[in-house]
């Protein structure tokens, strides 16, 4: 229970420094929101279910990676605009990260589930479903960016973050993909690992 509680810790701080003095406040909603309802649902049921801890910490580093898209906006992010003008690159690509862990993270969230929940008896469909479920999750995620945008006109514009870009959305689902294929490839064996090895 103590590293549970350090990450919430750790969670606290992060999402306190996102909101204070955030670029735009009502972007800032809208990018740390799904970790609040995220941490929100993870407490109702940590009773009933609770995930290992390598599982935890990559949500955690998920909500940091939220936090800090909503504190400077993802076009922003100053470590990014370094990047872009030392590579040459043509818009800040910073919220290429945060769909690369929108795939990544709920990979390993979903196998640990089906893994303990023994959801699926055919392992032959098991990655497969895993990477098809983040990307509708993914899918689901630029329906929302789009009609926040529709709803709220140039208040929505920073949340949808295209940067003139006209494949954005293709590309943040593609990212989600290839961030839910690597999870499942890289770290299979650790996250099994760590379930076994934990005692619930």
């Amino acid at each position: 229970m103590k590293y549970i509680y350090f990450l919430i810790t750790l969670f606290s701080i992060s999402l306190l420094a996102s909101v204070i003095n955030a670029k735009e406040g009502f972007t800032c909603f809208l990018e740390v929101i799904p970790a609040i309802i995220g941490f929100i649902i993870l407490a109702f049921t940590f009773k009933k279910f609770r995930f290992t801890n390598f599982t935890y910490t990559l949500i955690l580093i998920h909500c940091i990676i939220l936090f800090i898209g909503g504190h400077y906006t993802y076009a922003e992010v100053p470590f990014f605009d370094y990047i872009k003008e030392v590579f040459h690159q043509s818009r800040n690509n910073y919220d290429k990260v945060g769909h690369f862990a929108q795939g990544f993270v709920p990979a390993m969230i979903i196998r640990e589930l089906f893994i303990r929940k023994e959801v699926i008896n055919n392992k032959s469909f098991f990655n497969f479903i895993i990477v098809s479920i983040c990307l509708a999750i993914s899918a689901t995620y630029e329906f929302i960016e789009w009609f926040v945008s529709l709803a709220t006109g140039e208040g929505g514009d920073s949340f949808l973050g295209t940067q003139g870009y006209i494949w954005d959305t293709q590309s943040d689902m593609l990212y989600a993909t290839i961030g839910a294929i690597v999870a499942l490839v890289l770290f299979s064996k650790i996250q099994d690992k760590q379930i076994q090895k934990t005692h619930f």
